[in-house]
């Protein structure tokens, strides 16, 4: 009896789990720094650089992530042809206009530096633009990876009570005219 709950035990250790992780309000480079453990399988006890014992990865809602200060007018984007002369720079506004997939695969592909099979691990991290997600895919969804900061409830969606709730800094004169 006891060889079969070994087995058990080696059969989760070798298997590729599926993850999901929300990008709703996350830096993508932080959030890469986390997924790339799970796609590499740092996380796991049998690590090794020269095994490919990672996981799938099912990121949502990236969409809506978020940069720090102004990197969305700075950070700029190298993309080269492969021809003469055809070199060009996006900024990351209008890189994610075009794809907003696009900045988390790359900050993903680049959090993995050194790692000769990033080509082949990167074919384990699946990316939604939105919540949608296929049914065959959330089927195999086994585990949360955690945000690394919570999501701020907007004004406009949280119950009137408890915005009434909140105490005032101060009171506004009635002639008060907002130009």
């Amino acid at each position: 009896m006891r060889n079969i709950f070994e087995r058990v035990k080696q059969w989760n250790t070798l298997t590729r789990i599926w993850h999901l992780y929300d990008a709703k309000w996350q830096d993508p480079f932080d959030s890469a720094k986390v997924i790339q453990k799970y796609l590499k399988g740092l996380h796991k006890p049998i690590y090794h650089p020269l095994a490919d014992c990672g996981d799938h990865v099912v990121v949502i809602n990236c969409k809506e992530i978020a940069m720090r200060g102004d990197e969305w007018r700075k950070r700029a984007y190298f993309h080269h042809t492969g021809y003469a002369g055809g070199g060009t720079y996006t900024l990351a506004w209008e890189l994610h206009d075009k794809n907003p997939l696009m900045i988390m695969k790359k900050a993903v592909y680049r959090s993995m530096k050194g790692n000769l099979q990033r080509r082949y691990t990167m074919e384990r991290l699946h990316l939604y633009a939105e919540e949608n997600v296929p049914q065959d895919i959330i089927e195999n969804i086994s585990s949360v990876i955690p945000q690394l900061r919570d999501v701020p409830m907007r004004l406009d969606r949280m119950p009137e009570d408890q915005v009434k709730g909140y105490p005032k800094i101060w009171d506004l004169p009635k002639d008060y005219v907002v130009r």
